[in-house]
């Protein structure tokens, strides 16, 4: 029995002409575009805590921080993504102002409808690229962030923070008190 070819929806050029026109952010994953669902309050105020500790800590260094609007290019998925916060310090990225490639720190704000994506696939699409030190998920329904690291025998290691703890961050030298982190984030 002959099988037709699968065929992709987009080549990446496609997603990328199309997306511009987007009124709406999309990710794109080998062909297939998945529409991004808008963030409720409490996960807009955690990703810009983050995002916030992290511009002024690494302010006057070659690092800058991208929040949920730079879409991150993961070549060897074929894909593009938004992650809520990533941190760059590569001088590649800076130069391309439509997309990065080469972070070292990404942090995802978990929703009950993407925390076993970003746990699961996503991380295993975001651990491809050579750059990448840190991968950070922050719980806002438990408080608790767990920390992923790369270690020096390329295994990813996980480092958990319990409610109120300090959430460090290793790939940038910062650590993030748990009051700062959820400063102003309502209760479910």
């Amino acid at each position: 029995m002959v099988h037709a070819a699968q065929t992709p929806i987009f080549t990446a050029t496609d997603y990328l002409t199309w997306e511009a026109a987007q009124v709406d952010r999309h990710e794109f994953l080998n062909g297939e575009v998945f529409a991004m669902a808008g963030a409720e309050d409490r996960h807009v105020t955690v990703s810009m805590n983050l995002a916030f500790a992290l511009r002024q800590h690494l302010s006057g260094s070659p690092c800058r921080t991208y929040m949920s609007d730079m879409r991150l290019r993961v070549a060897a998925a074929n894909a593009y993504f938004y992650p809520d916060v990533m941190v760059t310090c590569s001088a590649q990225d800076l130069a391309s102002p439509m997309h990065k490639a080469e972070p070292k720190l990404i942090a995802e704000v978990l929703s009950p409808s993407t925390a076993a994506y970003d746990r699961g696939l996503k991380f295993s699409h975001y651990r491809t690229l050579a750059s990448l030190q840190e991968y950070v998920l922050i719980d806002l329904d438990s408080r608790r962030t767990d920390s992923y690291r790369l270690g020096a025998d390329g295994l990813w290691v996980l480092h958990p923070v319990a409610p109120g703890e300090t959430l460090v961050l290793a790939s940038v030298a910062l650590e993030i008190g748990a009051v700062q982190l959820f400063a102003d984030v309502l209760e479910p």
